[in-house]
């Protein structure tokens, strides 16, 4: 399973913060810094350290015509200065072996980069491998102060008005179902359906702590169905005044070893979706940390995943166990 967080504990997944959630759902190419310094490969030390210091930037990216080919930093140019060597080019002392995130990842996968890799900014590339921005964690925590103030008055009044919903309905039993087809391989839209079932259930009169972490099971079941599957899925969402139902479902190819798959690190994941930064192994483990009930059944015809969010009962954590088909 797809992670977003390295690991989240249990008493994380029950306090999940706002800022958290925003993490999960806002995009690269709307926190990063569009205007980007370039340096080039056959520029003078000399020069790359005038520029560092007008500009008051620490790092740079180092391009060929649209193509990035090296990043300088700051620690670069002390290096150089060192050694006496500020006429040399910059091409001498780039970095060649690039960290770099897309316009279309969410904001926690580079923030996962800047823990796992200690650097301090990261080139934003698009879809055609073009340089079209730089980000900084500067950058994440501006978007995301930025992100919180024009969420909060636009939700009071949705909110309020979905909370009412059901208040005028009379029947034996009353629900709300949503449905989402997800696509497999559609890293773009990856976490799409999950901001949105967040979001309704929100206006719906839900807590911030039980969206936020029904949020998280459907984000990491939606990514499984996007990087797992042989043609995608279907996530749906059962809402009811006493309790959260959401189901992930698929054809296959099925999960060969389910007690494998709950153990933290464990992923089937291919090389190249783990160089996108997903397939970490903490889907499952996170998602069974922020349900009440979870189950899990599976063969080579396709797996099912069941995940129940008790409302009136907080403290029925994880009482279900995975279990094979």
């Amino acid at each position: 399973m797809a992670s977003i967080l390295p690991d989240i504990t249990d008493a994380q997944a029950k306090n999940i913060t706002k800022t958290e959630e925003l993490a999960y759902e806002l995009r690269i190419e709307e926190v990063m810094t569009d205007h980007v310094t370039c340096l080039s490969q056959d520029m003078i030390i000399r020069e790359a350290l005038d520029i560092f210091r007008n500009e008051k930037i620490s790092g740079a990216p180092v391009t060929e015509g649209d193509k990035l080919v090296g990043i300088l930093s700051i620690e670069d140019l002390i290096r150089s200065l060192r050694e006496g060597r500020i006429d040399l080019k910059v091409s001498d002392y780039m970095t060649r072996d690039i960290r770099f995130i897309r316009t279309y990842d969410p904001v926690v996968e580079a923030l996962t980069v800047f823990v796992k890799t200690g650097v301090g900014r990261l080139p934003v590339l698009n879809r055609e491998d073009k340089l079209v921005g730089i980000l900084t964690k500067g950058d994440i925590t501006n978007g995301l102060l930025k992100a919180l103030q024009q969420e909060y008055h636009a939700e009071e009044i949705i909110r309020y008005r979905a909370s009412h919903l059901f208040e005028d309905i009379h029947s034996d039993r009353t629900s709300l179902i949503l449905r989402y087809s997800i696509k497999k391989g559609d890293f773009n839209l990856g976490g799409a359906a999950s901001g949105h079932i967040k979001r309704a259930l929100l206006r719906l009169g839900a807590s911030a702590q039980i969206a936020r972490r029904c949020g998280i099971a459907v984000y990491e079941s939606e990514m499984n169905l996007i990087i797992h599957t042989r043609n995608g899925g279907t996530l749906r969402v059962e809402i009811e005044p006493h309790k959260i139902t959401m189901e992930a479902y698929d054809d296959g190819p099925g999960i060969d070893d389910v007690e494998k798959a709950m153990q933290p690190g464990y992923s089937t994941a291919t090389e190249e979706v783990r160089e996108m930064g997903f397939g970490a192994g903490m889907g499952l483990v996170n998602i069974k940390r922020c349900v009440n009930e979870m189950k899990l059944f599976s063969s080579k015809e396709g797996t099912q995943l069941f995940m129940v969010m008790y409302l009136n009962e907080p403290d029925k954590t994880n009482q279900d166990s995975t279990r094979k088909s």
